[in-house]
């Protein structure tokens, strides 16, 4: 898919999304990029993306909320006359023992990070369709993408980013072959602002390419898996190898 005039909606208007969206850009795509609490870095973002010549969108939203997913997506494409393109980068991560795990923390989990993303592939989907081709990427996680947990009290954050992957290999093949479908599969790419020296070096050491990625390896990612024409059903693990420790 040649990006140039193409219309893009990114969930999540901070840190990594805010380095897609500017990728995407910068390659003449029109970005409109949900935020929920993130209002900040959002309405930056779209400024740097019209900076660019482009049009730029944020749109408040909490994707656990299906009324708010529906008006996202269709404020989206009444704005920009349709949609291409649908990255969905929103997520929670929280630690959660298996002691305190109830309902409420399953059922958010379960909101946030599979079924808003099977929701909005629906929403998007027919737009895609109208324009002939299209591009869902989601994003997974690299435990959950190397197909067993490594880390206790993320009980229901693993299931969900497994769910994302199978989800992704079966709507490449329903929505075959017009809109293809791939997922993306995070490892060390930016340091949470809490952690200790020491947990840096050791999350250092355990990969094998000894660094950081930067969310530019993700918007990297991104790119190749808009501008392909023949990838669907993946998930890309994007961790500097640290799957293989």
């Amino acid at each position: 898919m040649e990006l140039n005039g193409k219309a893009a909606l990114i969930t999540g208007g901070a840190r990594i999304g805010q380095v897609v969206a500017a990728v995407l850009a910068r390659h003449g795509a029109n970005v409109a990029m949900t935020y929920r609490t993130s209002k900040t870095s959002a309405e930056e973002t779209v400024e740097e993306t019209r900076a660019l010549g482009v049009r730029g969108l944020a749109l408040r939203a909490d994707l656990t909320k299906p009324a708010d997913l529906v008006h996202a997506v269709e404020r989206a494409a009444s704005v920009f006359g349709g949609l291409d393109i649908l990255v969905n980068l929103a997520s929670i991560y929280e630690k959660t023992s298996l002691a305190s795990l109830d309902a409420g923390v399953w059922k958010k989990n379960m909101a946030a990070n599979l079924e808003s993303a099977y929701l909005l592939s629906l929403r998007c989907a027919p737009w895609m369709r109208r324009r002939g081709e299209g591009r869902i990427i989601h994003f997974s996680d690299w435990v959950a993408a190397s197909g067993r947990p490594r880390y206790k009290e993320y009980l229901p954050y693993y299931v969900s980013k497994s769910g994302v992957v199978g989800l992704t290999q079966a709507l490449a093949l329903e929505l075959a072959p017009e809109i293809l479908v791939n997922a993306i599969a995070p490892g060390p790419i930016l340091p949470p602002p809490d952690l200790s020296a020491k947990e840096n070096r050791a999350v250092q050491r355990a990969t094998p390419l000894g660094r950081w990625g930067g969310p530019e390896e993700i918007a990297k990612a991104v790119l190749f898996l808009i501008e392909t024409d023949f990838v669907t059903g993946e998930c890309i693990r994007v961790d500097g190898g640290r799957h293989l420790y």
